[in-house]
C-alpha cells in the first residue's frame, strides 16, 4: 500500500498555486484541521459525555442551539483568535461579527461551526463549513462587518469538514478540490481524493419534499421531471452530508423558496458560498435559481438564499424549468 500524502506535504508541493503565502495558509488550514480533530472527538463521544441535546439557547435565526453547536463555535473562534492570522469571524451562532483583537491580521473567516444540528442526537453525519477571505479594511484598523460581507468570488479558501463514518476535510483554494481523511491512528489528515470532479450528470436529487405544496411552479415542474425520469431521491437533512454524497456520486441539492421561507433557508455567506466554490472547482454549478451564487453581493451577515447546487447538467435542467414556468 502506497504512503498517503499529508496535508502539510500537499500544501508544500502546491505552494506555487496557493492564493496567499504558504506559511500563512498552512498555519490556517492546520488550525482548522486541529480543531476539526477536537470536534471529531467530541462528536464521537457525545452520547457518553452528555453532549447530546439542546443548550437552552437560540441563535440569531431563532433556531434552538444544540450543546455541540455551542461547543464547536467556541472551539473554532478560539482557534482563529489564537492563530494571529484572523482579524474577524462571522459565525452562524453569533448575532454580530466576532473580533479577535488581532487588528494586524489579514484574514477573515465566515463559518457554520456545526451544520446539521437536527441530526446530532440521532448519530447522522454533520459538518463544519467555512470560507476564508482577505480583509477589505486596512491592516492595523478595527475590522468591520464589510470585511465579512464579500462575494463568493473573493474567497481564498472554501471548505468543509464532514464528521461521519470517517472525518474528512474538503477544500479548494481555486485550484481543484481535494479531500483529506482523518487517520485517528496516525493523527494526520491524509490525501484520499485529489482534483475531485463531480459527475456532470446524475439521477439523484436531494430535496426536502415536505414543503412541495409551497414550492413555486417551476420547482414543482423540476421535481415532477425527476420523478417521471425515475431519479432517486436522497435527502439526509444535513447539508454537508447531502452535498458530499453528490460531489462523489453526482446529483443536485435543492433548497428552494417556500411559503414559510420565501427567501430560502440556507445562509449565503457561510453555507452556500463555500460549497458553491467547491462545486464549481469540481466542474459543478451553484445558482439561486437565476443568479450564480458566487456573484451575489451579500447585504447582511445572516442573509438567506435559495440554492441549487451539484452536477452541471442537473442544475442546468432545473434552471431551464424554473425559467419556463416562473
Amino acid at each position: 500500500m502506497s504512503q498517503k500524502t499529508t496535508l502539510r506535504q500537499f500544501l508544500k508541493d502546491n505552494a506555487a498555486n496557493l492564493p496567499a503565502p504558504l506559511s500563512e495558509l498552512d498555519h490556517l488550514l492546520h488550525s482548522i484541521a486541529r480543531t476539526a480533530k477536537t470536534v471529531h472527538g467530541h462528536v464521537s463521544r457525545a452520547a457518553i459525555t452528555d453532549l447530546y441535546g439542546k443548550a437552552g439557547s437560540s441563535n440569531i435565526q431563532g433556531e434552538e442551539q444544540q450543546k455541540l453547536d455551542v461547543l464547536a463555535n467556541t472551539l473554532f473562534i478560539t482557534t482563529f483568535r489564537e492563530s494571529n492570522l484572523v482579524c474577524v469571524v462571522g459565525s452562524e451562532e453569533e448575532e454580530e461579527i466576532v473580533l479577535t483583537d488581532n487588528n494586524d491580521a489579514e484574514y477573515v473567516v465566515a463559518m457554520d461551526p456545526l451544520d446539521g444540528s437536527s441530526n446530532i442526537d440521532v448519530n447522522v453525519s454533520i459538518g463544519t463549513i467555512f470560507s476564508v477571505f482577505k480583509r477589505k479594511t486596512e491592516k492595523g484598523t478595527k475590522p468591520k462587518v464589510e470585511d465579512v460581507l464579500q462575494k463568493g468570488t473573493d474567497q481564498l479558501i472554501g471548505g468543509y469538514v464532514l464528521y461521519g463514518t470517517a472525518t474528512a476535510l474538503v477544500f479548494t483554494t481555486g485550484n481543484g478540490v481535494h479531500i483529506f481523511t482523518y487517520d485517528p491512528k496516525g493523527g494526520d489528515f491524509l490525501l484520499t481524493h485529489n482534483n475531485l470532479e463531480i459527475p456532470k450528470d446524475s439521477k439523484t436529487y436531494s430535496c426536502n419534499e415536505g414543503g412541495f405544496l409551497g414550492f413555486t411552479e417551476g420547482v414543482k415542474k423540476y421535481i415532477d421531471f425527476c420523478k417521471e425520469s425515475e431519479y432517486k431521491a436522497r435527502y439526509i437533512g444535513s447539508l454537508v452530508a447531502d452535498f458530499h454524497r453528490n460531489m462523489l456520486k453526482g446529483g443536485i441539492f435543492i433548497y428552494p423558496s417556500t411559503q414559510k421561507a420565501p427567501k430560502g433557508k440556507l445562509r449565503l455567506l457561510y453555507e452556500c458560498n463555500p460549497l458553491a466554490f467547491i462545486a464549481e472547482q469540481a466542474g459543478g454549478k451553484a445558482y439561486d435559481g437565476r443568479t450564480r451564487i458566487m456573484d451575489i453581493d451579500p447585504e447582511s451577515l445572516h442573509q438567506r438564499t435559495t440554492y441549487y447546487v451539484g452536477s452541471a447538467a442537473m442544475v442546468d435542467k432545473a434552471l431551464e424549468l424554473i425559467s419556463e414556468h416562473e
